[in-house]
């Protein structure tokens, strides 16, 4: 899959960024979506696959988003018998996030990217489209946090798994009053927080890689970003553990179903029998093969921005695979038209 698929998926991620990136610090969160949407499903539907939506935008509606069960690429398409080898054909599941931090594209603030993450039929977690607990960490603590733990607990098993003091440490929360008790707990443990608006994906990865200054991700967000930043985990090693939150009184802000009853009924009709389990990224993220890619479309921890010039533009992606177990950060121009310069620096 890595082989047939790993430079496609790429360019898909560089697409949905550059388009994205056009409409940066526009303040319109729901154009800069739309346009990366548009980008992506135009550029996997050139792809010799037959992919499906399994974390997207929700059910399908008028807006032209890539819903859940939607399927994609070249051998989906109506006369695909002339086009695609059923015994080449490969079938994926895909969890996409066109514009993950719509808020950070939209003001011009740092760490928005392209994201999503692939692996065979049935690899990834059909995540509903409620919230999710979240504790990420680096590959020594894996294992050894545990989201049932206290962050306080927490602080000092990643205290001791990193060998320093606690207030060396930075957790990444978001800016939710939700996470009022959390935040004050995490301070009075002696341990720093970075706070963020949006786009828990990218602080959750940055725990994997020494020298980000980001140790550990926790509190609530989105679910469906929780499985794509398993997927991540999954392939550099991190820990990542995830638990749905499907009581409004929990989340506090935001939209998550009418009643904890009605989100308890929902997700029994998918299956979904216990719902207070916690689940591991090998869980979220099952497949036998996985990869994760990401284009930064405001300059974050991990990747720079889409830079534009006269005649193109440069992007900075991210492409981990746990079949390769490779991490590779990609730096790519893109030629529009006859530039009048290359700069390299």
């Amino acid at each position: 899959m890595e082989a047939t698929l790993g430079l496609e998926i790429i360019e898909v991620v560089e697409q949905a960024a550059i388009a994205s990136a056009r409409m940066m610090g526009k303040g319109d969160k729901h154009g800069a979506d739309q346009v990366a949407v548009e980008a992506m499903r135009e550029r996997m539907n050139k792809i010799q696959m037959r992919g499906r939506i399994v974390i997207g935008e929700g059910e399908r509606d008028d807006a032209p988003m890539l819903y859940i069960g939607e399927e994609v690429g070249i051998c989906t398409r109506p006369d695909a018998k002339n086009y695609c080898n059923p015994d080449e054909l490969i079938e994926i599941d895909i969890a996409v996030d066109p514009c993950e931090g719509t808020n950070l594209c939209a003001y011009g603030q740092p760490g928005s990217m392209a994201v999503l993450a692939i692996s065979e039929k049935g690899g990834l977690f059909a995540a509903p489209d409620f919230y999710m607990n979240k504790l990420a960490a680096p590959p020594a603590a894996k294992g050894k946090v545990d989201i049932r733990k206290s962050p306080t607990e927490n602080l000092k098993i990643l205290a001791e798994c990193l060998d320093r003091g606690i207030d060396e440490l930075v957790v990444v929360v978001m800016k939710r009053d939700r996470h009022n008790d959390l935040i004050r707990e995490i301070r009075e443990a002696g341990a720093r927080v970075k706070l963020i608006s949006d786009g828990d994906v990218s602080a959750a990865i940055s725990c994997a890689f020494s020298g980000t200054n980001t140790h550990a991700l926790m509190g609530i967000g989105a679910a469906p970003e929780g499985v794509i930043s398993a997927a991540a985990m999954r392939c550099l090693g991190g820990h990542f553990q995830g638990q749905l939150i499907y009581d409004p009184a929990v989340v506090k802000t935001g939209l998550i179903g009418e009643s904890k009853e009605s989100n308890i009924a929902r997700l029994n009709e998918m299956g979904i029998t216990d719902p207070d389990r916690i689940y591991e990224a090998e869980e979220l993220a099952s497949g036998q093969t996985v990869l994760f890619a990401a284009s930064g479309i405001t300059s974050g921890t991990l990747m720079d921005g889409v830079r534009f010039f006269h005649g193109g533009a440069r992007t900075h992606s991210l492409v981990i695979s746990n079949q390769s177990k490779t991490a590779r950060f990609v730096d790519t121009v893109h030629l529009f038209d006859k530039p009048k310069y290359l700069q390299l620096r």
